[in-house]
């Protein structure tokens, strides 16, 4: 029905139902619109100034950030039936878990760089940006390469079951992801200022030869990269992951943004905390070999009931919360000094020598920058 004659209104709708990698527009349109409401609120109002986020009000955002995640899994649930309710439920655990393998990486970072608090959040914010893109360019990739070749399910499989046991025998080197040839190459390519200029990521400076203004990059800038580059690499085993529990590109894309969201808000209060939940890991590659090995079931045996994959997800993820938060505090009592995950070790300070492209802007005055 032409509810406007001459606007052609009428095909609103039509393009509304038009089907998009499986789901009608309409259904993403939704998830998009509350992402870009949540995202604008906590930039927009919430943190329209940079400052320091305190603990209480990190776990109070994060809570926000769940309730809504499972308000949109009943959604889920009620319009898509149990199946993709319980697959999204799943996925969302499982993607929340493997997203706090990130926090050590990125307070890492943050240390190396001497990003100061009250600019972590705007390096965070503009990260989900990029991991919104990344994420949907990858999980649509895997959900083309599935359509047209189950067999990788399979390989998806091992990779899960091999890296569920190397998490369980091969000792972490978190440091390894901020000391590595990309932080290198960064400050060997680009020019890098010394310093921070405020809340900028890129500045134009004085050309120490002359001749007008140079862009530099501010470490600030390096630290988004580092932090985008380490979310690629843990994609590599979080998308497997969730394409192990559903094939569904709306189920895998929606459990994976709303879990990497959450985690942003709740960085803040377990970067110094983080520690606490070391045994997580082990139960988390118990997770990732279940999982690896339900493929192999689904495929050759036929499929397991989602409840079943659900239940024992959340009972070896809860176990190992429990018993990590159980476990320090008693070697804490006790005085077990092996108790304690080794606490950030900070590098060497990244830019203590000019990098190559460098000569002249850490003595250049903040108030001359031009930011970007």
């Amino acid at each position: 029905m032409d509810l406007v004659p001459g606007f052609g209104l009428d095909l609103v709708p039509a393009a509304l139902f038009t089907d998009l990698l499986g789901k009608p527009a309409w259904a993403w349109l939704i998830f998009l619109v509350i992402v870009a409401a949540l995202l604008a609120f906590d930039l927009g109002i919430l943190h329209r100034k940079a400052r320091e986020i305190s603990a209480r009000e990190s776990l109070v955002l994060s809570a926000v950030y769940i309730a809504v995640a499972l308000v949109f899994g009943a959604w889920v649930w009620g319009q898509m039936g149990a199946d993709s309710g319980i697959a999204y439920l799943t996925g969302f655990f499982v993607e929340k878990t493997l997203a706090l393998d990130n926090v050590f990486v990125i307070s890492l970072i943050f240390a190396t760089l001497a990003v100061p608090p009250h600019l972590q959040h705007r390096v965070l914010f503009y990260g989900i940006l990029g991991v919104i893109v990344l994420r949907a360019l990858m999980i649509g990739l895997g959900a083309a390469v599935v359509s047209q070749f189950g067999w990788v399910l399979f390989v998806f499989g091992a990779i899960l079951i091999v890296t569920g046991i190397k998490m369980l025998v091969v000792a972490e080197n978190p440091a390894a992801w901020v000391d590595n040839r990309l932080m290198r190459t960064v400050q060997a390519r680009l020019r890098v200022t010394r310093e921070l200029h405020g809340d900028a990521f890129l500045v134009r400076l004085p050309d120490p030869a002359g001749g007008g203004r140079l862009l530099y990059a501010t470490p600030l800038f390096v630290a988004l990269v580092l932090i985008e580059f380490a979310d690629l690499v843990f994609a590599v085993d979080s998308v497997p992951a969730i394409f192990a529990i559903t094939t569904d590109p709306y189920i895998v894309y929606t459990s994976n943004i709303f879990a990497v969201l959450g985690l942003r808000a709740l960085y803040f209060a377990l970067a110094a905390s983080v520690h606490r939940f070391r045994y997580l890991k082990y139960a988390l590659s118990l997770v990732l070999v279940f999982i690896g090995l339900k493929i192999f079931w689904n495929q050759i045996v036929g499929k397991l009931d989602p409840l079943i994959s659900l239940g024992v997800t959340v009972t070896l993820l809860a176990g190992g919360v429990l018993f990590s938060v159980w476990k320090t505090g008693r070697d804490r009592t006790t005085g077990d000094a092996v108790a304690d995950a080794p606490r950030t070790t900070l590098l060497a300070p990244l830019f203590t020598t000019a990098p190559r492209h460098e000569a002249g802007p850490a003595a250049a005055p903040d108030t001359g920058a031009h930011r970007s």
